[in-house]
This record gives C-alpha cells, sequence and structure tokens, in this order.
C-alpha cells in the first residue's frame, strides 16, 4: 500500500508532517509518497533514519496558502502539493492521500480530477469526536455548505457505512442534528430532510439536539456542511477555553493545585480522548479515491494518526461499501413523500 502525502499542507509543514511520516513508516507497512518542494522535503528527512526504500518524493513547486480561495488549486496552482497528490490516485500504485492542508481546495481537487462515486452527488467530509459514550461521526462538517435533503440522505448512508467499516460499529444509528426532537422543529429544509431520512435510512432515530450530540445520543449524526462546521470549530473554542479557563483557577488555591496533582492520572485520560490528534483525520467521503484531510494545526501524531485511519479506509475497501450500500438504500423524495403519509 502507498498513502500520498501533501508535505507542504498545514500550519507546521513541512516538519510535523515529514515527522509524522516517519513515525507512521515505523509503525505500519505501508510506502508513502511526499509530495512538494523536494528540496524542503529532503533537507527535513535528513534529520531521520528510515527506510529510504519505502519513501517516494514527487517534486511539486507550487503551495496552496490556507487563505487562498477553494478553486486555486483548479485554476492557477496546477503544480500545487495538493492538485498533484490528488491527481497520483488516478494513477496505478497510489491507494490514498492526505493533507492537512486548505479544505477547501483539497475538497474542489478532489470533486474535480476523482470525480463522484456513482450514486453520490456531492462529497462531505466526516468527523469522529469523542462523546461520553465513545464517539459519534458528525457528517458534513465543511464540503457541502448549500445541501439539499437529497444530500444528506446521501451523507446518511456514507456514514453508516464508515462507521460500520472502519470503526467497526456493527449496526449504528442516525441521528439529524436539529434545535429540537420533535420531528416539527426546524426550518422546513430540516423537516424535509427528517422525512427523507426516516424513509430510507435503516436505524434512523430521529432529530439530535445538538446539546445531546456529545452524550452520544447516535453513532453518525447528519447535518449541513456549514452546520457542521461551526459545531466542531465552537466545540474546539469551548475545549480549549475550558482546559485555560481550569489551570487558571487551579492555580489560585493550592489545595486545588493538590488536588489536581492526585487527579493527574485522571485529567490525562480525559485529555487524550479529546485530543483531535488521537483521532487523525477527517475523511472526505463521495468521491472515487480515498482522501483524507487533516486539522490545518496538526501535528506529528495528528499526521501519523490520520495515515493510520486511512490505511484502514484502503484495507476496508470503503468506497466499494458505499457504492453498493448507495444502490441499496436510495434517497428520493418519493420515500419522504410516503414517510410523511404513514
Amino acid at each position: 500500500m502507498k498513502i500520498v502525502v501533501d508535505a507542504m499542507g498545514g500550519d507546521h509543514a513541512p516538519e510535523a508532517v515529514i515527522a509524522g511520516v516517519v513515525e507512521a513508516l515505523d509503525e505500519f507497512d505501508i510506502n508513502i509518497a511526499l509530495v512538494g518542494i523536494e528540496d524542503r522535503i529532503k533537507e527535513e528527512l535528513q534529520k531521520y533514519s528510515y527506510d529510504k526504500s519505502r519513501v517516494e518524493i514527487i517534486h511539486a513547486d507550487e503551495i496552496v496558502d490556507m487563505q487562498d480561495p477553494a478553486t486555486v488549486t483548479i485554476r492557477k496552482k496546477k503544480n500545487s502539493s495538493i492538485a498533484v497528490g490528488v491527481k497520483l490516485l488516478k494513477e496505478n500504485g497510489y491507494d490514498a492521500f492526505v493533507s492537512a492542508g486548505n479544505t477547501g481546495a483539497v475538497v474542489a481537487a478532489s470533486t474535480i480530477y476523482l470525480g463522484m462515486l456513482e450514486g453520490v452527488e456531492r462529497p462531505a467530509i466526516g468527523l469522529t469526536l469523542p462523546t461520553y459514550k465513545s464517539f459519534s461521526f458528525l457528517i458534513d462538517v465543511g464540503a457541502n455548505t448549500a445541501a439539499k435533503p437529497e444530500h444528506i440522505c446521501q451523507s446518511a448512508i456514507m456514514g453508516r457505512v464508515y462507521m460500520r467499516e472502519v470503526m467497526e460499529v456493527s449496526d449504528p444509528t442516525v441521528g439529524l442534528l436539529n434545535i429540537g426532537e420533535e420531528a416539527t422543529k426546524g426550518s422546513n429544509f430540516e423537516k424535509e430532510t427528517h422525512k427523507l431520512l426516516k424513509g430510507s435510512i435503516k436505524n434512523f432515530v430521529g432529530n439530535v439536539e445538538a446539546s445531546a450530540f456529545f452524550k452520544g445520543a447516535s453513532d453518525c449524526v447528519v447535518c449541513d456542511g456549514y452546520t457542521g462546521n461551526v459545531v466542531i470549530k465552537v466545540s474546539a473554542g469551548l475545549l480549549e477555553a475550558t482546559g485555560m479557563l481550569i489551570k487558571r483557577e487551579v492555580k489560585k488555591n493550592p489545595l486545588a493545585v493538590l488536588g489536581a496533582l492526585l487527579m493527574k492520572k485522571t485529567l490525562k485520560h480525559i485529555k487524550k480522548h479529546s485530543d483531535y490528534s488521537e483521532y487523525g483525520g477527517a475523511p472526505l467521503l463521495g468521491v472515487d479515491g480515498v482522501v483524507m484531510i487533516s486539522h490545518g494545526r496538526s501535528n506529528p501524531k495528528a499526521i501519523k494518526n490520520a495515515i493510520r485511519a486511512t490505511i484502514k479506509e484502503v484495507e476496508h475497501d470503503l468506497n466499494a461499501a458505499i457504492k453498493s450500500e448507495i444502490k441499496k438504500e436510495a434517497c428520493s423524495s418519493e420515500l419522504g413523500a410516503r414517510s410523511s403519509q404513514k
């Protein structure tokens, strides 16, 4: 198996990316193709001892910045590490692409250069998030911000397949993120989506309030990309602010400091459970290739774990499973209409 990695993607590239790749080479039986500015990649690799026969360097002399428009990889920077890396998936011998770079650019390049899976109209980004019970898969978190009910239904199917095949949840449940549990809650979009999911998706549990998400209300929770992106950014900011607040208040009281020391092991476990780097990346589902998007601030551990999650996608032939499931559970407005008449 050969994983293509965007060496220039992310806030700490190429240093963090290459450090994570070296860790992955030590842990997993894979080969890596590093795409980016060759001289910078070679310079960084010199810091490490690794099996050089398992690493290929592919030169790409352009970099997509985080502030660049999503379509820049298609229109202006066709020799960027993102564009070149994604295109490699159309060639034999390259199994997946991992990038911590510009999310919009990765989505645009993947959609244009790889195309969509049969039966899927729009791509969706899914993200595994920790919950009180275990974890839940939120989809979409940024790929499709102008979704239709049919797109949410297709995301639900892809999310169920991902949870079953990759996360090994035997019979995943699906919920619709909404402002209330009742089927009558939300805008017309949420109401129509609820009807469609109820008539189309196995194990649909209905609406899931945002306040119930982190309690583990459903194995997979679906929403449009705009809403999902807001959810993950607010959640990340809240978690970070909470950690800072706890540290500040503990330092004010010697007894609190002692208590924190006694709880050190427990606090480390909680931190690990909520650490995004433990979960690696967010799979871009629906495109005709295996693409993993990592957080822009990814550290070496996050890159290594993104590669680990990507390996599982390839091993489970996730896209074949999605295509098979899409054929079984068609998402059509007629199904939603029939469901509303019951």
